[in-house]
């Protein structure tokens, strides 16, 4: 390979001393994000300075009170003024709030919250039962998705279909997975009945996505779940159905809207599609380097950074307020295999017909092949 045809990455050593490996110079539709990198997980990992890894529980509590703070705020402000011009900001506002202690759960599920896992799940119990996730339920099985990311057949949540898995599947299944925007809708679904594909609940412990030792914790987390849905039955006979509407259903069904969109966003609809493993071919780190980060303007803050996926998916232990200087540390040694997220407005708007086009033309994959891509009928008649 002449000079011409070759560009110098940066590459840390295992010992910590910088070395430079030539790697062929392309432009971005010429790369193949599906070959294996030239660099190792222990690399990517030794790039990240040291301290990003540690836990602050003080840091960690600190964003808690804000978050209750403001849900709180927001909640008694809306019912205080009770007008119909308010409720509709209440709603988006108060559904953002409640996304954004999805993601502290999510930070507790990962051992990322604070160094005791006693906190860490008292924590996570509370947060996620307040907006009816299972916690150790989820802890669980998202636990399996971080394990298998990119996997064809182990992935869990916004897995792709096989194409004979799409055939099988019924009319309403199909439309409901795949005609944007209702797919943003499904999470409560999946908590229950999973995706196509798979069976199991993530409230039953004899569910097959647990093993045996994790009865009591699943059986404790659908307690503390059925709580939740106590106290909110018993509010809704209190001050009626109407109240319980508006300040709590309404602002739910945005957080899960905020879950759907984020989570797939994420996994698909990256400008060139995102390589899907099976077989020899997949591996930890390369399904990793399958994720995609997207900015999301204001509210990257609001929801803890979870926008810095790709650092986030291969090592979830990183708090998420370590993850833009860990992700910043990282992308001169992943180069094109890190995809750097469109700038974003105050309002992510930009990602709005970047999820439709990936809805539309996202619907299965091949059921052969150890490296495969999303496909639809019409692209798939194309390419025969």
């Amino acid at each position: 390979m002449d000079q011409a045809s070759a560009d110098t990455v940066p590459l840390l050593r295992e010992d910590g001393k910088v070395a430079a490996i030539a790697v062929e110079a392309c432009t971005e539709e010429e790369f193949d994000a599906s070959k294996k990198p030239p660099f190792t997980l222990g690399q990517i990992r030794a790039a990240i300075p040291k301290h990003c890894w540690e836990r602050s529980m003080t840091r960690s509590f600190s964003f808690v009170a804000r978050d209750v703070a403001i849900v709180t705020t927001l909640a008694c402000v809306a019912s205080y003024l009770d007008s119909w011009l308010v409720w509709p900001l209440y709603w988006f506002a108060q559904g953002t709030m409640f996304w954004a202690l999805f993601v502290l759960g999510h930070d507790c599920g990962h051992g990322s919250f604070s160094s005791s896992k006693t906190v860490n799940n008292l924590v996570g119990h509370v947060v996620h039962s307040f907006i009816l996730v299972p916690y150790h339920g989820w802890r669980i099985s998202h636990r399996t998705h971080h394990a298998n990311h990119g996997h064809v057949e182990h992935d869990e949540s916004w897995y792709p279909m096989t194409e004979s898995i799409y055939n099988t599947i019924d009319f309403l299944t199909r439309f409901g997975r795949t005609q944007f925007p209702l797919p943003l809708f499904a999470y409560p679904i999946y908590l229950w009945i999973r995706t196509p594909g798979k069976t199991g609940t993530h409230y039953s412990p004899t569910s097959d996505l647990f093993d045996r030792s994790e009865c009591g914790q699943v059986l404790m987390s659908t307690a503390c779940w059925l709580l939740m849905v106590t106290i909110l039955t018993s509010f809704g006979n209190h001050f009626g159905f109407l109240w319980l509407l508006k300040l709590y259903l309404v602002p739910y069904i945005v957080n899960v809207v905020w879950l759907d969109a984020v989570t797939y966003l994420h996994h698909h609809g990256y400008q060139k599609k995102v390589p899907w493993y099976r077989g020899q071919e997949w591996s930890y780190m390369r399904g990793g380097l399958s994720t995609i980060d997207r900015d999301y303007g204001w509210f990257n803050k609001i929801h803890h950074d979870i926008g810095t996926h790709v650092v986030h998916h291969l090592f979830p232990a990183i708090p998420h307020y370590h993850l833009c200087e860990a992700t910043e540390a990282v992308k001169p040694l992943l180069g094109k295999y890190y995809r750097e997220p469109q700038r974003s407005g105050p309002i992510p708007l930009h990602l709005i017909p970047i999820m439709a086009k990936s809805f539309a033309e996202d619907h299965f994959v091949p059921d052969e092949g150890d490296v495969v891509f999303y496909q639809n009928k019409h692209t798939k008649t194309k390419s025969q």
